[in-house]
């Protein structure tokens, strides 16, 4: 099929079987490798361990952790120096990678459809006064989702009492999350005009994620009118504006940033605004066409790709 395609190079996105099967066609058939990076596998894997890791001392565990991410990062990144060129959803990780890889790196960002997630989707019924806290992901421990409990928890302690948890999504912390948070909707994956109104519904976006490369929830979130606080590390850090659409705090301030933000109407409205602006300008357009210069860069001058208008191949 490649050879009927005749294409001008090979892009593959990670270390997965098709991800490998990429590499060795890549190589028999002599086109520049291109490689992206979507998945932070070496923070999921010492994620992943923690469950074992508690059975050692603790003076152990934490080194132990760190070796496994280590390891994983070093293998990865054997993977992704096999391309020539290599794409991240954040400047962060272009640095790990040109380091690690000796590659250079492009920024690969998410664009977000702000016609399906538009704050006009609200529909939500004029009696309903509960500030509706929203999180969409897997429900699984590299999420952090453990701390959605502990945000109501808090806020409850503050004296806040009108309000609740909509939460889509699926995964094995869910029946645990469940337990804790008896007053939260549950929905499952949703998709489509279902997951805009969902998005459109909430007031503030609880996102504590510490190994999301890019978040594109994040940025739906934002289009739909949807202030959000994330983590300080990984990706979603660099969607949100600190103090304009959203916040950017430490796991032990989620509560209160909560309660800042929906404690002042204005602030909120001013953060609803600046949300919705801010996705306005994330556009696919924009970020294809800085994949198709990271393109050009692998491409022999005067050869078959016009990336820049997206003929190629």
């Amino acid at each position: 099929m490649l050879e009927q395609f005749r294409p001008d190079l090979v892009h593959v996105t990670g270390p997965s079987e098709v991800g490998g099967l990429g590499v060795a066609l890549a190589r028999d058939l002599r086109l520049p490798l291109a490689a992206s990076w979507h998945t932070n596998l070496h923070e999921y894997a010492a994620r992943r361990s923690e469950w074992f890791l508690r059975l050692l001392p603790k003076q152990h565990s934490a080194a132990a952790g760190q070796k496994i991410e280590d390891m994983t990062m070093a293998a990865v990144a054997k993977f992704y120096s096999l391309a020539q060129v290599l794409f991240a959803p954040n400047a962060e990780l272009c640095s790990l990678l040109e380091q690690m890889t000796g590659r250079p790196c492009n920024l690969m960002p998410r664009g977000v459809d702000a016609t399906l997630f538009d704050p006009a989707k609200r529909n939500r019924r004029e009696d309903d006064r509960d500030q509706v806290l929203g999180f969409v992901g897997r429900l699984s421990v590299e999420k952090n989702v453990a701390l959605l409990a502990r945000v109501q928890e808090e806020l409850e302690a503050k004296g806040h009492r009108s309000f609740r948890f909509l939460i889509v999504g699926h995964g094995a912390e869910e029946a645990w999350l469940r337990e804790r948070l008896p007053r939260a909707e549950f929905t499952g994956v949703l998709k489509g005009e279902a997951l805009a109104r969902a998005y459109a519904n909430m007031d503030l976006f609880v996102f504590p994620s510490h190994t999301d490369t890019f978040g594109n929830v994040v940025l739906e979130a934002l289009a739909s009118g949807v202030p959000a606080i994330v983590t300080p590390h990984g990706g979603p850090k660099s969607i949100v504006r600190g103090g304009e659409t959203g916040c950017v705090v430490a796991d032990a301030e989620f509560a209160s940033a909560t309660s800042g933000i929906l404690g002042d109407p204005v602030k909120h409205a001013q953060m609803r605004s600046a949300a919705r602006a801010y996705a306005l300008t994330a556009s696919w357009d924009s970020v294809f066409e800085g994949v198709y210069a990271g393109y050009e860069m692998m491409l022999p001058k005067g050869g078959a790709g016009q990336a820049s208008s997206s003929r190629v191949k």
